[in-house]
């Protein structure tokens, strides 16, 4: 199946005054750079089309789809706490909708496909390397099992994007089960009415909860869901030792996926107050600080959704605050069982908390590489300053009675050996930009593809590199 034809546009015809249409620059020599083919097939796309000239102009917005409507979508947003009231999208076009081999409705996005009426200023443009890092880390993610956007492709378009130096220009395909965004909210209670939230927020069910259609209470309802989606989220990020790095309203998503891989890293050396992103100066988005940060975006949603939860205000403030105030435990219970699951435990004892926040402070205490720490729990071997911690945390395991082989498989399928580590990345994008070379990508790619397999002759892709980890630091790639 080709694009032609096949894009729905629900966006466009339900949500009039929240976008803007637009046409993507034209790349004077697109090039495929790297074609996700199982996410195509996905999707029911033929990969044959996709590769040729004519799938690859659609995939860098030369070549429009018949039917498609291509536009920038609408949003506000609080970036570092400032609130922006209109964002959007600057450099990126919503071509329409398609549904995959489930059934499920997906946006079909392009990044980096140059200006628009959002563009404040920037050149709507981006280049090889940050597109590449989203490729990366989508689909580490999608293979940890952590709801992402995922990158159907990454095209060269022949030209250069002047940042610091002149660089190779691309435009990302991005797949996600909508762009819908806090910020998206937040744009329609600044600059239309509670009609227009409505409507936004009446699409948001349609498209993500159902479930919730004609139920009393539903936009309360909705509040809870985004609020539950995004706590299993967040805990699920720091689980594996994610951090975002740039956690705006207008990368909050409704759908509770992982958007937008600029700053983004591994966490090495455990250390609640670690830092990558280079703008980040007072460390509002370190990894431990993450659950109170989207705690705080998610009551910018509730406060646009507050006319629509009941007509007396006060009443409004107070089951709005309710679900706001539950999301802490909303995340400790997805914390705890996550945590539980990484020590091999499956019945929830009242000791875990301390035993999981002893460990956690003792990993910190000795400077220990997060993965690499839980993946060798399985052998059921630490280091002596661990060997009061591990007498409780074995002692726990007994009393579960469970055979230690059975123990160790499980805690093997939830404890990555391969994460995209820093160095690893920066290796393979520099190689990629600066010389054409998509070896050491495709590499990576195929260690992350796989992070619970250990395989012969992806060791160096388990190591971490402690040397540079202190200094390491992200950008955005605007």
């Amino acid at each position: 199946m080709t694009l032609d034809g096949v894009l729905d546009n629900s966006f466009a015809r339900d949500l009039g005054g929240m976008y803007e249409f637009a046409s993507a620059a034209e790349a004077s020599a697109p090039r495929l750079l790297v074609l996700n083919t199982t996410l195509a097939r996905e999707l029911g796309l033929d990969v044959e089309w996709l590769t040729s000239p004519a799938g690859v102009a659609a995939l860098v917005g030369n070549a429009v789809p018949a039917g498609a409507q291509p536009l920038a979508q609408a949003y506000s947003g609080h970036q570092f706490g400032g609130f922006s009231p209109r964002l959007g999208d600057g450099r990126a076009l919503l071509l329409g909708e398609l549904l995959d081999n489930r059934g499920a409705r997906r946006d079909l996005h392009l990044k980096g496909s140059g200006r628009t009426t959002f563009s404040r200023g920037g050149d709507g443009y981006a280049a090889v390397g940050p597109m590449l890092r989203e490729y990366v880390m989508g689909e580490a993610m999608h293979a940890l099992g952590i709801p992402t956007t995922r990158a159907l492709a990454v095209v060269a378009t022949g030209d250069e994007v002047a940042r610091e130096t002149m660089l190779p220009g691309a435009v990302l395909a991005r797949v996600a089960a909508s762009h819908l965004r806090v910020g998206t909210f937040q744009y329609a209670s600044v600059h239309h009415d509670t009609a227009m939230v409505q409507r936004v927020a009446d699409f948001a069910i349609d498209r993500h909860y159902p479930q919730l259609a004609g139920t009393d209470g539903h936009f309360l309802g909705l509040l809870e869901a985004v609020t539950q989606a995004q706590a299993e989220l967040v805990a699920q990020w720091m689980s594996v030792g994610f951090i975002h790095g740039v956690m705006n309203t207008d990368n909050t998503t409704i759908s509770g996926e992982t958007i937008d891989y600029g700053p983004c890293a591994f966490m090495d050396r455990f250390d609640p107050a670690t830092v990558f992103s280079s703008i980040d100066h007072s460390g509002r988005y370190a990894y431990g600080s993450q659950p109170s940060i989207v705690q705080w975006n998610l009551a910018r949603l509730a406060e646009t959704l507050l006319p629509l939860i009941d007509d007396e205000t006060e009443r409004a403030v107070e089951l709005a605050t309710n679900v706001i105030h539950g999301f802490v435990d909303r995340f400790n219970d997805a914390w705890l069982t996550g945590m539980r699951a990484k020590l091999g435990l499956t019945i929830a004892d009242p000791s875990d908390t301390q035993l999981v926040n002893d460990l956690l402070a003792l990993l910190h205490e000795q400077h220990v590489d997060f993965t690499s720490f839980f993946r060798a729990l399985s052998t059921f071997e630490t280091s002596p300053a661990f060997e009061e911690w591990a007498s409780r945390w074995t002692q726990r395991l007994r009393d579960e009675r469970r055979d230690q082989r059975e123990v160790a498989t499980a805690m093997d399928a939830v404890n990555p050996i391969y994460v995209p580590r820093n160095h690893l990345v920066e290796e393979a994008l520099a190689a990629a930009s600066d010389n054409g070379d998509l070896e050491p990508l495709h590499r990576l790619m195929d260690a992350v593809a796989k992070p619970f397999e250990q395989r012969n002759g992806f060791e160096h892709y388990a190591e971490p590199d402690v040397a540079a980890a202190a200094g390491y630091q992200t950008f955005c790639g605007t």
